[in-house]
C-alpha cells in the first residue's frame, strides 16, 4: 500500500512521505531505552541478619567472610541504588523476622527498613501476608487479596510516607481480574508473563534455590547463571533487566562478581521507578 501511494505522487513529497511512515512506524512499537539498564531487586525481607551481617564469633573485626557481609554495604561500595519489595507483616513494631530461621541481631526489621530508605534504596510492595494470591483468593475472594496488598502499601508507606507504585505478588501469581482492580487502584504489577515484552518481565534468578544444601542452585554459580541469562536476553536486542533476587545471605555472596561483571559489559545500576521511567512500553 505504502509503495503504491509513493508511484502516484509527485516525486518532491516521495521523502517526505517516507519519512513520515517511518515516523508512524516507529510509534506502534514498544519503545525501549537506548542505554545498557539494571534494575537489582530484592524480595521477602527486609531480614536485618542480610541487611548488616552477621559478625562471626571469635572474629578480631566487624570483617567478616563474604557469606556473613551486610547487603547494604555490599551495595554502597559498589555504588548501587536498589529497590527492595517488603512484606508489610515485617514492617510492625519490635518484630524482627522468623524466629525459627533467622538471626537476631538485635536490629527490628522497622529499623532495617528506615536504613534501607536512609542510603537511598527504594522500598516497594510484596503484600502484606506474602501468600500465593491466586489461592488466596479462590479460598477468601478477591476482596481479601485487594486489602491484603492495601494493607502492605500502607506498611511501606509508614516507613517511606509515601503510597508505593510498584507490587510484586508472591511467586508473580494473581488472577486477572485481581490484577485488573489492583491496575485501577493505581498499582504498577511487576509479572513475568509472556504477554509482555522481555524488556518488561522480571527475570527470575532462581536464587532460593541455593539455600540450604542448595539443591537446585543454578551452576557453575548464581551469578554466572544471571549473566548468561542476560546475554541470551541481549541476543535478543534486550539490554535492560530487572532482576529478581530475595534477601538472602547467599545471594549477598553473590552480589560483588555480579555487579562488578555487569558494570564492565557497561550496564548502569537503577531503581526500578527510573527503570520504568526510561524503558516504556
Amino acid at each position: 500500500m505504502m509503495a503504491a501511494a509513493m508511484m502516484n505522487m509527485p516525486d518532491r513529497f516521495v521523502p517526505r512521505f517516507a519519512l513520515l511512515m517511518m515516523l508512524l512506524a516507529s510509534l506502534a512499537l514498544p519503545s525501549f531505552a537506548a542505554e545498557k539498564l539494571i534494575a537489582l531487586t530484592f524480595d521477602d525481607g527486609p531480614r536485618p541478619y542480610v541487611l548488616f551481617g552477621v559478625k562471626q564469633p571469635g572474629a578480631a573485626s566487624a570483617a567478616a567472610s563474604s557469606a556473613t557481609q551486610g547487603l547494604l554495604d555490599v551495595l554502597e561500595r559498589n555504588g548501587v541504588k536498589a529497590t527492595f519489595f517488603y512484606m508489610g507483616w515485617r514492617l510492625t513494631p519490635k518484630t524482627w523476622g522468623e524466629t525459627v530461621h533467622e538471626t537476631n541481631i538485635g536490629v527490628t526489621c522497622l529499623e532495617a527498613a528506615h536504613e534501607v530508605l536512609r542510603r537511598g534504596h527504594e522500598i516497594e510492595n510484596h503484600t502484606y501476608s506474602h501468600v500465593n494470591l491466586r489461592l488466596a483468593e479462590r479460598k477468601k475472594g478477591e476482596a481479601w487479596v485487594l486489602a491484603d496488598v492495601e494493607r502492605g502499601a500502607q506498611a511501606v508507606q509508614s516507613v517511606t510516607g509515601s503510597k508505593p507504585l510498584y507490587l510484586r505478588p508472591p511467586d508473580w501469581e494473581l488472577t486477572d481480574d485481581a490484577r485488573r482492580d489492583l491496575e485501577a487502584r493505581g498499582f504498577h504489577i511487576l509479572t513475568i508473563s509472556s504477554q509482555l515484552p522481555l524488556a518488561l518481565r522480571d527475570v527470575n534468578s532462581l536464587d532460593y534455590l541455593c539455600t540450604g544444601k542448595g539443591v537446585g542452585c543454578p551452576r557453575p554459580s548464581l551469578a554466572q547463571s544471571v549473566l548468561k541469562t542476560i546475554e541470551q536476553r541481549e541476543k535478543k536486542g534486550v539490554t535492560t533487566h530487572v532482576l529478581v533476587f530475595h534477601e538472602l545471605t547467599t545471594t549477598t555472596a553473590q552480589m560483588p562478581a555480579l555487579i562488578a561483571a555487569l558494570k564492565a559489559k557497561g550496564y548502569r545500576f537503577v531503581t526500578v521507578t527510573e527503570y520504568r521511567k526510561l524503558v516504556k512500553q
